[in-house]
Order: C-alpha cells, then structure tokens, then sequence
C-alpha cells in the first residue's frame, strides 16, 4: 500500500456501558477509494467524528495525515476536507460567497482564493449559477458546491458521508467520475461511507462493512468474495477446441475448486477472481474464445449475505 494517510488502532468509543466503537483497526493509503459501509447504527459515524477530531476515543489511537486529531485538530482541518450528508450553506449568499467566506476562514489570500475558487465552480459545473443565491439551488447543485468548498483548501484525505443521496442517476455518475479523478490523478485519498452499494463497488478499491461497532468484512470486492461464498466465484467460459489437457489445465489454477464442461460451456467455480488466468489458459491452448461471463458477487450480494445470518 503507499502511503498511509489514515491509521486506527484498537479505536473506541464508549457512551457508558454501550460501545459504539469497538476495537476498530482501520488503515488508508495516500490516492486510495476506501468504501465504509454498515446498517445505522453500526458506528459509522461514531467513526468519522473521531477521525475529525469532533469526539475524543475512550480508547486505542487515531492519526490523520500524521496527526492527533483531538490534540491537533487544526492541523487535521487543514489536510482533511468533510461532506457530511446535509450540506450547510448561507442561503441568502451566492455559492461564489459562500466559498469566498469559507476561503477567509481558511486564511487563504483573496487572490489565490479567487482564482481556485472561479477553477472549482467550473470543475463541479457550477460557473452558470456561481451568482445565484444559494436557497435558490437544487440538492443536486447544493452537493457540487459542497465538493467545491471541500477541495478548496486543496486536502490530501477528504471523507464523504452518503454524497450521491438524493441526487438523479446523472449527478451520480458525475459525482463517482469526480472520485474517480481526484483519486487516480490527483492522489487524494477518498474515505467514502454511504448506502448506496452499487455506486460504492463502481469506484472503491477496498471497502470495510461494520456491525456493531466492528469492522467485520474488509478488502477488495474480490477478498470479500473470498469470506463470505460458498462455492465463491462462478465463470462460465464459451469455448470451441480444447481438449483434457485444457481442462486438466483449467482444473489446476489456483483457488478452482470446479470445473466441468458441457459441449462448447466450461463452468470453473473458484475461492478467487481467475477470469485473467483462465481466459489466458484457453487462448494458450489453441482453442477459440467465443465468450466469457462472470457470475462473481456484488456488493450488495455479499452485504446481504453477511447480514441476513446476523442478529440485530
């Protein structure tokens, strides 16, 4: 992993005998998509007051971007940019104001703020309305300049609670393109906790599902595969030639516990992601690829999964 920008260890909090947190382990890398997901009431939030500084642990050890956020809140604030679900803003104010005054707070000088300010309203497509009051924008427009207002003071961690609620299928997709671009191009990591589990395995490298103040699943969405399936992955490979020795290759692949073939159809059932490997494998052989589909989990599968065995 590069660079880790967020550490927890054994973190809890406790509200007298009930621990919203419990003994939570949490690790993010510098540019990574991480997904934080879990029911209400599974100490999601409980999780990013204290990574703000907001709430002290009862117990273990935080550090953001280096930082101590309860001993050193305002070096977190500098470093750390925050989406909460409902955005505050000045109604009365433009959305140009609005980041003008939250760029005074921030003790940027005027001319640097004007000119990221003007670069952001055009980034969150917003140079149009940037004149408007802000009680006259839509939800979906209150959002995008809450992203700006985020990325003003130019973070290396910015945290995002359930960003796409509420927005139309356009806005979401414009909002996981941002992630995306803020991650991959400018390193920023992303520590992403929402609902919306589909939209969380379009852009997430890891994502960890808590329950009770715990994190009880934690990796790529493959890994998650992996901890929860029986039988795990499924692919189904169309296939014209080959014969046994394909097979006995197919068979031996690491993590296939199955593999069968009816006329052109060979079914691999596997603990692990082999798509790579075994498409490679058919094409080695000489045979003729004709198709390939994957019956691997969603998020949402695995989700359901965990939780369907679990009491409240």
């Amino acid at each position: 992993m590069s660079a880790l920008l967020v550490e927890a260890e054994g973190l809890v909090k406790a509200y007298g005998d009930f621990l919203a947190v419990d003994g939570l382990d949490l690790r993010l890398g510098e540019g990574e998509v991480y997904g934080f997901l879990g029911p209400n009431g599974s100490g999601k939030s409980t999780t990013i007051l204290m990574m703000l500084g907001l709430t002290e642990p009862t117990a273990g050890t935080v550090k953001v971007v280096g930082h101590n956020p309860t001993r050193e809140p305002l070096e977190v604030k500098r470093q750390v940019g925050y989406l909460p679900e409902s955005v505050g803003f000045y109604s009365d104010m433009s959305g140009r104001s609005n980041l003008l005054y939250t760029a005074d707070l921030n003790n940027m000088r005027l001319s640097d703020a004007k000119a990221r300010i003007d670069e952001l309203l055009g980034m969150v497509e917003l140079t149009d309305a940037m004149n408007q009051p802000v009680g006259q924008y839509s939800r979906g427009m209150r959002q995008r300049l809450g992203l700006a207002d985020v990325l003003l003071k130019r973070p290396r961690v910015i945290i995002l609670d359930d960003p796409t609620l509420g927005l139309d299928p356009t806005g979401i997709q414009w909002l996981l393109g941002i992630i995306e671009e803020l991650s991959t191009n400018q390193g920023i990591s992303v520590f992403l906790s929402s609902h919306q589990l589909h939209e969380v395995q379009q852009v997430c490298h890891r994502v960890g599902i808590m329950s009770h103040g715990k994190i009880v699943l934690e990796g790529t969405i493959a890994e998650l595969t992996e901890q929860t399936a029986s039988g795990g992955f499924g692919l189904v490979l169309e296939v014209l030639g080959g014969g046994d020795e394909l097979m006995t290759t197919l068979a031996a692949l690491p993590a296939v516990t199955a593999c069968n073939r009816v006329g052109n159809e060979i079914v691999l059932q596997s603990g692990a992601d082999v798509r790579a490997q075994a498409t490679a494998a058919v094409i080695a052989s000489g045979a003729s690829l004709l198709g390939a589909s994957s019956e691997n989990r969603t998020l949402e599968e695995i989700y359901l999964r965990y939780f369907a065995g679990q009491e409240s």
